[in-house]
């Protein structure tokens, strides 16, 4: 039976798209895995609704989740609540140096949806922390890469076997 992994993503400088797309590949390892990669402007509850697991992935902006992201909660969170309750996920944070408080803000929403954490939070550093670096497009490097890959890899083997 094929399972259903969606990713919901936001990136106003690539970094984000980059991890999104490397969990996306990492998740297609695993067979029988529907991977389903959608920008947060297009993701709605039903894309929610459909799937067995999520993986949300985002960048930090003024300590906080991006706005975009936090629209798709928004748009999202009252039509999903006590719909998807013990599905997984895990979440993905690009930020320039630090990167907890968008955790900590999507930890929260997940709690009140009673989602699962299928594996610790990552957070890819850029040490952008100037204007310019900050409004700079990111190129992610390929360790950070790889451990998205995995996670998503992770999250998608869980899934097909039933354990997460």
């Amino acid at each position: 039976m094929t399972k259903r992994l969606l990713i919901v993503w936001h990136s106003m400088t690539g970094g984000t798209r980059q991890i999104a797309e490397a969990a996306a590949e990492g998740a297609r390892r695993e067979e029988d895995m529907a991977v389903v990669l959608k920008p947060a402007l297009e993701a709605g509850p039903d894309d929610l609704l459909a799937a067995d697991g999520y993986i949300f992935a985002c960048p930090e902006n003024l300590a906080a989740i991006a706005g975009v992201m936090k629209a798709f909660f928004d748009r999202c969170y009252y039509p999903a609540l006590g719909r998807i309750e013990g599905r997984p996920y895990v979440t993905l944070v690009c930020a320039g140096t630090d990167g907890t408080n968008a955790i900590r803000q999507i930890e929260r929403i997940a709690t009140g949806w009673r989602l699962k954490p299928a594996a610790d939070p990552r957070i890819v550093l850029t040490h952008a922390d100037t204007p310019e670096a900050i409004l700079a497009p990111k190129v992610i490097g390929p360790d950070d890469l790889e451990a998205c890959r995995n996670m998503g890899h992770a999250l998608a083997a869980g899934l097909a076997m039933g354990i997460v």
